[in-house]
């Protein structure tokens, strides 16, 4: 899959004209590429769409319309998206109390390297994560990580031919599992992934 380069963004003037249609667009795409497991942790599986909409929004956000700060978005952003052998999500860890995320945190320290994906009848495969940076340390983990979730072949073309997917926590702290996930986000999840 290739990446988002500078011409096929947006001008900020244009992305303007565009954003409240494209902004439904990409909220729309993001219903059928998230999944809530358990009752606290939610994945937002990303793909070319969801990272051009984050660019532009940063772009946007940050008023840059210069050429060094456009590629250095570029290069923050398009590590996140898929390259045909692999799904990548962002994890969102979600106590809404303070002190409760605070304590959990503390407990759900590598809980990042404990997500799994697998097809019915395969063996799981655990997420890679933050590749960028660590999001975690002693104390505690992030609420918030970036996973790679690098997949064999024979699992790419089983999930393509229709196989059920399930994912999954297997941490002492958290223990949750979605199985099989709706056909709506096998589908979706299938865009990302070349035979």
């Amino acid at each position: 899959m290739s990446a988002i380069s500078r011409e096929s963004l947006l001008s900020l003037e244009e992305y303007a004209r565009q954003r409240t249609a494209f902004r439904s667009r990409v909220m729309a795409h993001k219903k059928d590429r998230t999944v809530r497991i358990g009752e606290h942790v939610t994945l937002v599986f990303e793909d070319e769409l969801t990272i051009r909409y984050q660019i532009q929004e940063m772009l946007r956000i940050e008023r840059t319309f210069e050429d060094d700060g456009i590629r250095d978005e570029l290069d923050v952003y398009n590590p996140l998206v898929p390259d045909g052998s692999n799904w990548k999500a962002t994890m969102l860890i979600e106590f809404p109390d303070v002190t409760e995320r605070l304590l959990r945190l503390r407990r759900l320290i590598g809980v990042e390297r404990r997500v799994w994906v697998k097809v019915a009848g395969s063996e799981p495969v655990f997420s890679i994560a933050d590749e960028d940076l660590e999001r975690d340390n002693a104390e505690k983990t992030s609420a918030v990580h970036f996973l790679r979730f690098e997949l064999p072949p024979d699992m790419i073309r089983a999930v393509r031919a229709g196989g059920a997917l399930a994912i999954g926590i297997d941490h002492p702290a958290y223990s949750a599992a979605v199985d099989p996930l709706p056909e709506r986000i096998r589908l979706s999840l299938c865009g990302d992934l070349q035979a």
